[in-house]
């Protein structure tokens, strides 16, 4: 089935990980669609399955039933090598623990996606300082990840997800390691990419601070979307 108005459509994903003998479903039966052209924050306690629906929503987790679409392509269908493939071109992951490569320098760690995709690494790094300088990391653009903040790690890998313009942006609580301005800036920068009429971006959150940003907020609970609601919002609880 394709959704050219949805960039991400979920149908009935159901996840397990086995535990000891047995197995614990942490996801049940998510029915879940993000609209293109829009912000949508997911909401909820910790330990709800908001990480393991965004990964398998990114491809980077395989559902244990159900089906997802990105922008109308089925990547619980795919292989491997063909969520590979797609991942570079289409997806922008923003993981919490930032996954920067220790010896690349600032701008070469934002570059990457473009390098993958066969950017040679100079017009590639050009491409990246830009994004960098705007979120306030045109000082450090040489210095290695070790050289940097936890803050400044994170703004890189933020960069990094943003480089080749990919369509489905996908970020694990962007803002944790920021403070308010620069978590303003963050947020500045990932509503206008999803203003794009084929583009989208999900986040995970737990910072109230920016949920104006949002377009809709899905609230999780217990392995499950409880309730999606759109803009503009009253003040919502961290599992609201």
């Amino acid at each position: 089935m394709n959704h050219p108005l949805i960039a991400v459509w979920c149908s009935g994903v159901t996840k397990s990980f086995p535990v000891g003998d047995g197995m614990v479903e942490v996801l049940h039966g998510i029915d879940f669609e993000v609209p293109a052209g829009e912000l949508t924050m997911l909401v909820g306690p910790s330990g709800c399955g908001k990480t393991t629906l965004i990964s398998i929503i990114a491809g980077i987790l395989t559902p244990t039933s159900g089906e997802v679409e990105i922008c109308g392509s089925p990547i619980t269908r795919m292989s491997d090598a063909e969520k590979v493939a797609f991942r570079r071109s289409n997806v922008g992951f923003i993981f919490q623990q930032y996954n920067l490569l220790p010896a690349l320098t600032v701008a070469e760690n934002a570059a990457i996606p473009l390098v993958a995709a066969g950017v040679p690494m100079a017009r590639a790094a050009g491409t990246a300082v830009a994004i960098l300088k705007r979120i306030g990391m045109g000082a450090h653009l040489g210095k290695l990840p070790n050289q940097l903040s936890g803050g400044q790690q994170q703004r890189v890998a933020i960069a990094r997800a943003l480089v080749h313009a990919p369509r489905l942006i996908v970020c694990d609580e962007p803002t944790a390691a920021l403070d308010a301005e620069s978590g303003q800036t963050v947020l500045e920068i990932l509503k206008d990419a999803a203003l794009a009429s084929d583009r989208a971006v999900i986040v995970v959150t737990h910072d109230t601070r920016i949920f104006s940003f949002a377009d809709r907020i899905a609230s999780m609970e217990d392995g499950r979307i409880r309730a999606v609601r759109t803009a503009p919002f009253a003040v919502l609880s961290e599992a609201a």
